[in-house]
């Protein structure tokens, strides 16, 4: 059972790693917004750009939006994560309702299963 003192400490990490992601996020919506082409993808005309780089600037836009959408995810575990704490049951496997080691927990604070769950739910997505 994690005591007072862990629980702090992983409370102010989640804190910082939210504050990380939620800043992350920020730059990377502000860099996917702007457009393919022309004055709005920062030419100086609205003639039209080469086709490949028209294709390099849709892949970057891409990778920039999974870039968002891994950035979201990681913050909506983080804030799941003070949720819990708040609640009363942090450190629990939401499967299992085992302890999760505190090993696991200090290298992802976030963790909302124990291992042996993580991996049966990782092994059962795969399938």
């Amino acid at each position: 059972m994690l005591n007072p003192d862990q629980i702090d400490t992983l409370r102010r990490r989640l804190l910082n790693l939210a504050q990380q992601h939620g800043g992350s996020l920020a730059v990377l919506r502000n860099e996917s917004s702007h457009g393919l082409g022309g004055e709005s993808g920062g030419g100086i005309s609205n003639a039209p750009n080469h086709l490949a780089d028209l294709g390099t600037a849709h892949h970057e836009e891409e990778v920039d939006l999974l870039l968002v959408e891994n950035q979201e995810l990681l913050l909506s575990e983080c804030n799941g994560a003070l949720a819990r704490i708040d609640a009363g049951t942090y450190g629990l496997c939401e499967r299992c309702f085992t302890e999760i080691p505190v090993g696991r927990l200090q290298a992802f604070p976030y963790a909302r299963y124990c291992v042996r769950c993580a991996a049966d739910l990782e092994g059962a997505a795969q399938a």
